[in-house]
């Protein structure tokens, strides 16, 4: 076993959510490749009055962006007991069209090179999920009655993973903005890293 795979497995197990079910659904979209690098975020939802968690595995492997998403379920009309589920997508490395990093800093004035950040948004797209938003044209003129057709904007963000400081620690944000760049790394090299 690689010490990346080692520490991913220690990273889901640190969680305490549902590890055996995530890394059992993580290992078939491995295939035996080694991992270069991951990212491991748990974090809460609210659906309606009730909290649940979930957790989103991210992971590199020589030539695919590896993507697992696990969630809980209270007990409902199809299931007496609670349960859970886990989707896993595996990406070719040449799809991810973008890796989209937002920073955000406490006092900027005060910020020197490699500095702590506050919160970091990383947004990843490979094609997955295209939004298209389109709204009527319209002219300047107020006595217009034309149809000016319409205008819209399509946009492309499969993932989007939020962490911050306060909520998650410093070194959360560390890891994600260490990924974000791996990612970076692979996807310039096409479909081969490191």
């Amino acid at each position: 076993m690689s010490s990346e795979l080692s520490n991913l497995r220690h990273d889901v197990e640190q969680t305490g959510y549902y590890p055996q079910f995530v890394l059992d659904s993580l290992s078939d979209a491995l295939a035996q490749e080694d991992v270069r690098g991951y990212f491991v975020h748990l974090e809460a939802t609210f659906d309606s009055d009730e909290l649940r968690r979930h957790v989103t595995v991210l992971v590199i492997t020589a030539s695919r962006l590896v993507v697992g998403h696990t969630d809980e379920y209270p007990p409902d009309e199809t299931s007496a007991v609670p349960y859970a589920t886990s989707t896993v997508e595996s990406v070719p490395l040449a799809r991810v069209h973008s890796v989209v990093v937002n920073r955000r800093v406490s006092n900027p004035a005060r910020y020197v090179t490699g500095g702590p950040m506050a919160e970091v948004l990383v947004t990843i797209g490979w094609g997955a999920v295209n939004r298209l938003e389109v709204e009527p044209a319209d002219c300047e003129d107020p006595q217009c009655e034309g149809d000016h057709g319409y205008f819209g904007s399509s946009s492309n963000d499969d993932l989007s993973i939020r962490v911050s400081a306060e909520a998650d620690g410093k070194q959360v944000v560390a890891r994600a903005l260490a990924f974000a760049r791996l990612l970076n790394e692979a996807t310039l090299r096409g479909s081969q890293v490191g």
